[in-house]
């Protein structure tokens, strides 16, 4: 925790950079608008995948210019489009529909030549979490036709629309390719102008240190100091910021509980970023991580992710989804620690994760919930606590392996400090973390 002099002081440090930035974002603007570039924009919203990712086809209409793409007349969004190349002449859509409304959906292929399409009818296969919200997550999956490979989609409720009408979505995975990560990090959804930023660098820290090597960030919205993190780990390489302003479209809400609105979608359609990150990666990395931004899969017997999950696998050969226990690590118990090499940290606002060492222990009504570390090739969809369709087993891992370190607000508050469990395995990183954190720390500054 950091008092109003600490965050004073970040705020006047980023606003000279602010003031000096001004002149670059309008032409980062122009750019991006003009030239079409893949540039990292948060605040304009543009998703620089999806805008110059390439030009329409010849039988196709325009190309998205969001994450999310609204379809003209319909109760239908969508994400993207992917070929399943599990299961043969394949192309599963990731989409948005309201369960009730939408029960008809067509896939226009711009097949070989690119000079006309080829019409098939889609299977809507909505995801069974909805938590009695209308809107939610859809698998619009259609079979591609014999002898087409198209590299563009569109979809349409009508089997006869005009193709030059509709937004062309490039197919995404048509070749597998090779593994780029062993570990990719998918967080959704950064939204409420999040702005923790110690902990969030302190966790990208934890996450390169246990063997990431790519974290995505589906981003609703952040302070202008997070915004500024998330550029300078865009530029090295290990973050990508998929922007995520489904606000734009459908009502939001961080709840679970629906509240009788038809234009609702439940937690900013968290279920839907994180399928969209899963098959995204489906073929780039070799396991997918699936957490919040406030949490961290702490291993106990191993020291990386790398030895934990090639011990795990070979104990478990048929295991594709691995459930991790979640624990709540209060941020309201503030520990001191003798940690040296830290003051840079005072003028950065946010948590410090090494002042966190204990723990709730389980409640006896509480559902235990659990994070994953998946075979991303293992899974269908997956939920955010398990995997309702998948072609694997999935176990859940006990304790003494690992658990994942969620520092946030007391989910039992009237507990007292004595019933709460020390556990200091993430102290196991000072070192490392220190080092870390402080190097980021010095480029980010010499940067701004």
């Amino acid at each position: 925790m950091r008092d109003t002099q600490n965050l004073k002081e970040w705020s006047e440090h980023t606003m000279c950079h602010v003031r000096k930035s001004h002149l670059f974002g309008a032409i980062c603007l122009i750019t991006c608008f003009i030239l079409s570039l893949n540039f990292y924009c948060p605040r304009m919203g543009l998703d620089g995948m999806s805008m110059a990712s390439s030009s329409p086809p010849v039988c196709g209409g325009r190309v998205p210019h969001d994450t999310i793409t609204p379809l003209k007349g319909q109760r239908t969004f969508i994400i993207s489009a992917y070929k399943d190349n599990r299961r043969k002449n394949i192309i599963r859509i990731l989409g948005i529909v309201h369960h009730k409304e939408v029960k008809e959906l067509y896939c226009y292929f711009c097949c070989n030549s690119n000079t006309n399409a080829s019409t098939t009818r889609a299977e809507i296969d909505i995801h069974k979490d909805r938590f009695g919200f209308p809107y939610g997550l859809a698998n619009i999956i259609c079979t591609e036709p014999p002898d087409c490979r198209a590299e563009f989609i569109s979809v349409h409720w009508s089997p006869s629309e005009v193709v030059h009408n509709l937004t062309s979505f490039r197919i995404r995975n048509r070749e597998p390719g090779q593994f780029t990560a062993n570990f990719t990090v998918c967080i959704s959804t950064m939204y409420g102008n999040y702005s923790n930023v110690l902990q969030f660098i302190q966790t990208i820290e934890m996450y390169k240190i246990l063997g990431a090597q790519k974290v995505m960030v589906y981003l609703n919205n952040c302070s202008r100091q997070m915004e500024e993190v998330l550029q300078y780990y865009t530029e090295e390489g290990t973050v990508e910021v998929i922007p995520w302003h489904i606000q734009r479209y459908l009502k939001v809400t961080k709840n679970w509980q629906y509240r009788n609105d038809d234009t609702e979608i439940g937690y900013y359609g968290q279920i839907s970023a994180l399928n969209d990150c899963l098959y995204r990666n489906m073929y780039s990395s070799k396991f997918v991580v699936l957490n919040d931004q406030d949490e961290i899969i702490l291993p106990f017997k191993h020291r990386t992710w790398d030895t934990m999950m090639e011990s795990l696998q070979r104990e478990n050969p048929n295991v594709g989804i691995f459930l991790f226990e979640n624990h709540i690590f209060p941020n309201t118990l503030v520990s001191d620690g003798n940690f040296t090499n830290t003051s840079s940290w005072n003028r950065v606002p946010g948590s410090n994760l090494l002042q966190y060492i204990h723990r709730e222990p389980a409640h006896p009504i509480f559902i235990k919930a659990r994070k994953m570390i998946v075979d991303p090739r293992a899974v269908i969809q997956t939920s955010v606590h398990y995997t309702p369709k998948q072609y694997k087993n999935s176990k859940n891992i006990p304790l003494g392996t690992a658990l994942v370190h969620h520092c946030k607000g007391p989910k039992q508050p009237q507990l007292p400090r004595a019933a709460l469990i020390e556990d200091k395995t993430i102290w196991r990183y000072n070192g490392s973390l220190i080092s870390n954190v402080n190097r980021m720390l010095k480029r980010f500054t010499r940067k701004t």
